[in-house]
């Protein structure tokens, strides 16, 4: 399969992850396991912005590999350290999304990178280039989440 191919399932991958962390309560789960300060409308918008981002990187994969590989890393990152190693430092407790992060994060995201490798996409700068994106795309919505409770943040007295 091409990056492209890959792409498209990236997305539909992450919709259906989406579904998963709603459906169990994945704010209530954060909120307590991982201490992060969010509600129902963060999860709302950042996941809104998360399609929106999977139809770009799936529209221009053919184009600018590197911003699929970025979602790839993206992907990789939110089913490792918001999935996988919390489940252990949680001593077991489950975390939301984490069957479609295990079943489907992991492979289309390894897959991307296996495809991008076949076709001769992946050099030492796409990699480079592909980590820091993902890196970025994951701690945006997170930075943001921990400066709104800073005072110089706040809109409302």
């Amino acid at each position: 399969m091409t990056v492209e191919i890959w792409a498209w399932l990236a997305l539909a991958a992450y919709a259906i992850h989406i579904l998963e962390e709603f459906s169990l309560d994945w704010r209530g789960w954060a909120r307590e396991v991982l201490n992060l300060p969010v509600e129902w409308p963060d999860f709302y918008v950042t996941n809104a912005a998360v399609i929106v981002v999977g139809l770009v990187q799936a529209n221009l994969s053919y184009l600018l590999p590197v911003i699929p590989l970025s979602f790839a890393v993206l992907m990789l990152i939110n089913a490792t350290f918001f999935h996988v190693v919390p489940i252990f430092a949680a001593q077991g407790r489950f975390s939301p999304g984490a069957i479609t992060a295990v079943l489907l994060f992991y492979p289309v995201g390894i897959g991307m990178f296996r495809a991008a490798s076949a076709q001769g996409l992946l050099n030492g700068w796409t990699l480079g280039f592909a980590i820091a994106g993902g890196v970025a795309l994951m701690a945006f919505p997170i930075l943001l989440l921990r400066l709104r409770t800073l005072p110089y943040f706040r809109q409302s007295p």
